[in-house]
């Protein structure tokens, strides 16, 4: 894509060009009833213009959504342009455009173009018909001595934010044009935005226009009867920017407005982690989704975000009948996005005639100003910690540390580092569990002193108060809590079942991990957390059975192997533990994984590797530091009881997350009739 030149604040240019604005009939109709076709049609677009600007001495601009701004030396060139265009798509049934061109200043400076040639260029062109051109007077003057032109006079026209009455004309090209424009132009500009009226150019914000378009899709009828709908789940948004470094902030949009609807407690909302699955192009039809998903809903839009501004397209689909139901676009500043989701939630639950309760209602419009800045470091943050490796967890922690430095009382970024600190907390790849705690802690109780109607807030508290203080009745009062303000958080319920799993109330386990898989069905991590209470139960079969599950939906994660080996270990199977555990090591995994292949090893009998192990384990240390967990089971797998439990004590001084096991896990069998033991079980509050 061309770049204007020096566009940076300290050097602006001032330049005269001719600009032309195209775009897509009915762009967003097509994209709703068949996006293949929405985006063969995009493609093509941008295709054929791009092979056509290079003879017209004319440059690209930028692109967003199905719009399109290009530049000339001149309106002759502009125009010839345009003409080829239109000429080169007459027999595609799937594409027609229509275009705008006006000759004007433009202004390139601290990385946004200005300008009267831009404005005028991006509202005409609403004006032109299917397959027609429409000209300012300044671009006639230019080319009215060219014999080949023929154009219409469609009379002066008062065009949004443009102070002067503007005069039109349209290109006459019978053979091109699907219907003719009346001199009186369209009087039916009253549906919902159709495209974009300004174009970013990669990683430069143009002004932002609305632009009306008789190709929206327009909201229902107010006569309409509301559609009783009892689950949905929110699409991947389509990022429409021009930027792809913005998929990050598009995520998120996806991410809260999930999390928004979640929070009304008549529906079921599928989480973020499954629908992400269907993130791109190339998605399944709807139906095939909705039937994957479970769901009578599905929400699908796009993201545009220019400069301060940001802009959500959505549509509602009746999934069973593959049928729109409603569609609108919302539009806010930075500073108000939160707003803007929440009012996107509760118009959607007033469409599919869902009864949201008092609180429902205050909570959905409540939402607070955030600093954009905050909140773009926030969804940076969440984007990291939704992949957490150790290298995604640290980018993580950045910049959640940085959302909250930026605005301290932004509630949801304090939630998001208590997370990320307790999982870094739990790997011990590069922060020790003890360095975590405090961090984690400070983190989750400001959360909830900024706001203490938040779901995430709690299940992080909830999770900290577990996972380190070994506090099961007051964790599982903040899960409560959790659950009572978004009975849809599938994170929540997933944490409380692995919670249930390690005290032993197994069948509550296993049906707290049901309605996880139930919110997020296509979440590997799920259905390999609800292995624990099926193993525990010694049905070996349905645990199994969960590790497959995760292996069919992600064949690179570490943990399913991780988890088939701890299933062998649960049956006894320990000689069929090892490879798997082996595979597990091999991908990028943390030091734990290590450390339970090292029990394998001594538990088959093979000391020697399971004092390599050690040794291993030293070399991945964290500035020399052996997590004692992960010494105390290879050591308890050699059958070394004293200094197994010499090690659990250091864990436990530690802060070791990992003792959450003590109570469930069989290898632990051998030192339940040590003293040492039943003092431990005590201090983690499993005498209780």
């Amino acid at each position: 894509m061309a770049t204007p030149p020096d566009t940076a604040a300290s050097n602006p240019t001032r330049e005269l060009a001719a600009i032309m604005f195209s775009d897509i009939v009915g762009y967003t109709v097509m994209m709703g009833r068949d996006e293949q076709k929405g985006m063969r049609a995009l493609a093509a677009h941008r295709a054929q213009l791009r092979t056509l600007l290079p003879g017209f001495n004319g440059r690209i601009l930028g692109e967003i959504g199905d719009g399109t701004l290009s530049s000339f030396h001149s309106a002759v060139d502009a125009v010839n342009c345009a003409r080829a265009l239109q000429a080169a798509l007459k027999d595609d049934p799937e594409l027609r455009l229509r275009i705008g061109i006006h000759v004007g200043d433009v202004l390139f400076s601290d990385n946004n173009v200005h300008g009267d040639g831009v404005n005028v260029a991006s509202r005409i062109h609403a004006l032109a018909p299917p397959g027609g051109i429409c000209i300012s007077e300044r671009v006639y003057d230019d080319i009215r001595n060219q014999p080949e032109m023929r154009v219409t006079d469609l009379g002066e026209k008062r065009l949004k934010n443009v102070t002067r009455p503007i005069r039109v004309y349209q290109i006459v090209e019978p053979d091109l044009i699907g219907q003719p424009a009346a001199p009186g132009g369209h009087g039916r500009r009253n549906a919902l935005i159709a495209g974009a009226g300004v174009v970013i150019l990669a990683g430069l914000a143009l002004m932002f226009v609305r632009l009306r378009s008789t190709t929206a899709v327009p909201p229902p009828a107010p006569s309409a009867a509301p559609h009783t709908i009892g689950s949905i789940a929110v699409l991947p948004l389509d990022n429409f920017s021009g930027d792809p470094t913005q998929e990050y902030f598009v995520d998120g949009m996806t991410d809260e407005l999930t999390t928004d609807l979640a929070t009304i407690s008549a529906l079921r909302v599928i989480s973020r982690g499954s629908v992400m699955q269907f993130k791109g192009a190339h998605r399944p039809p709807t139906p095939e989704i909705a039937k994957a998903l479970n769901v009578d809903a599905v929400v699908e839009g796009s993201v545009m975000r220019v400069g301060d501004k940001v802009r959500i397209t959505a549509q509602l689909i009746d999934a069973r009948a593959d049928r729109h139901l409603w569609a609108h676009t919302y539009e806010r500043d930075s500073r108000d996005v939160l707003a803007l989701q929440d009012e996107l939630a509760s118009a959607i639950a007033k469409e599919i005639n869902v009864q949201l309760t008092p609180n429902e209602q205050a909570r959905l419009t409540s939402a607070p100003v955030v600093n954009p800045e905050a909140h773009d470091a926030y969804l940076k943050g969440r984007y990291f910690f939704s992949r957490p490796n150790d290298e995604n967890l640290k980018k993580a922690i950045e910049q959640l540390e940085q959302a909250v430095r930026l605005d301290p009382d932004f509630a949801p970024a304090y939630s998001g580092l208590s997370d990320a600190y307790l999982w870094a907390g739990w790997n011990e790849g590069f922060l020790t569990s003890a360095e975590a705690m405090p961090k984690a802690k400070a983190a989750a109780e400001k959360a909830i002193q900024l706001d203490d109607n938040s779901a995430e807030a709690h299940t992080s508290l909830a999770i900290f108060r577990i996972f380190y203080e070994f506090d099961w009745v007051g964790g599982e009062s903040e899960f409560n809590r959790a659950f009572a303000l978004n009975p849809n958080y599938a994170f929540a319920h997933d944490q409380f079942g692995a919670v249930l799993a390690y005290q032993g109330r197994l069948d509550e386990a296993v049906a707290e991990g049901k309605r996880a898989a139930e919110l997020d069905p296509l979440s590997p991590q799920i259905a390999l957390d609800n292995a624990n209470a099926f193993a525990w139960q010694g049905n070996f079969q349905a645990a199994i059975e969960q590790a497959n599950r995760a292996l069919d939906l992600d064949q690179t994660f570490f943990f399913t192997h991780f988890v088939f080996g701890w299933i062998d270990i649960e049956a006894g199977k320990v000689n069929a533990a090892v490879p798997e555990l082996q595979k597990a090591d091999a991908l990028q995994s943390p030091p734990w994984v290590t450390g339970w292949l090292g029990y394998a090893y001594g538990a088959s009998g093979d000391h020697a590797k399971a004092m390599a192990v050690i040794e291993e384990m030293n070399r991945k240390s964290l500035h020399g530091y052996v997590s004692p967990f992960n010494l105390a089971i290879v050591y308890l797998g050699m059958g070394d009881r004293g200094r197994a439990m010499d090690y659990l004590e250091q864990a436990y001084s530690a802060h070791s997350q990992w003792l959450t096991y003590l109570k469930m896990d069989r290898i632990f069998d051998p030192l339940r009739k040590e003293p040492r033991f039943i003092a431990l079980m005590k201090k983690v509050h499993f005498d209780k």
